[in-house]
């Protein structure tokens, strides 16, 4: 008799996954069974794609901010704005895996597009706004400088994305899990 989730918790079962078989393991497995969880997310192809869109962004900003001030910064790894947008690249990665995997009719990946439609509008409208009012206070903090003794610390400019950039990242990330699924 198959048990519900919270039965299973209930009467200290957990479930843990052994290849799709649905074996249930006492509460005495408990500890190989969330070893087996928390390592089994690198064998995901989701995870894979997301990463490395992600990854290859950051590169590319890097790469294109030497290219512009001809110096070495590798706070272009860490940051955000810019060409393309990692997080764009990431969730399209993300979604485009699960849409190959799973099938592109099915909820889940209703639920990966909507979370990447959501973060990229997030990305050049709500950032975008902020980074621009960033912008606006530090000019004038910067004026008011000139005349009192401010702090002089500047707020971050570069956060959101143009539709370009948001655009490029998704192409990136579609062509990124496009290749982990090769």
């Amino acid at each position: 008799m198959w048990l519900s989730t919270l039965e299973q918790v209930q009467r200290g079962f957990f479930c843990c996954s052994d290849g799709g078989t649905g074996v249930l393991f006492s509460a005495l497995m408990l500890p190989q069974c969330s070893i087996l969880a928390t390592l089994s997310w690198y064998q995901n192809q989701a995870v894979h794609a997301a990463l490395l869109a992600w990854m290859i962004a950051q590169f590319i900003k890097f790469v294109l901010g030497w290219r512009r001030r001809k110096q070495l910064d590798f706070t272009y790894f860490v940051s955000t704005g810019g060409m393309p947008s990692a997080h764009s690249a990431s969730v399209s990665g993300l979604a485009t895996s699960v849409g190959i995997q799973e099938g592109f009719s099915t909820p889940v990946f209703a639920l990966a597009l909507w979370f990447a439609l959501i973060v990229m509008f997030d990305a050049q409208s709500v950032r975008r706004a902020a980074g621009e009012q960033a912008r606006i206070l530090n000019q004038v903090v910067e004026e008011l400088l000139e005349n009192h003794h401010l702090s002089q610390e500047k707020l971050a400019e570069l956060l959101g994305h143009t539709p370009l950039e948001v655009g490029a990242g998704m192409l990136l990330g579609v062509l990124t899990a496009m290749l982990v699924h090769l």
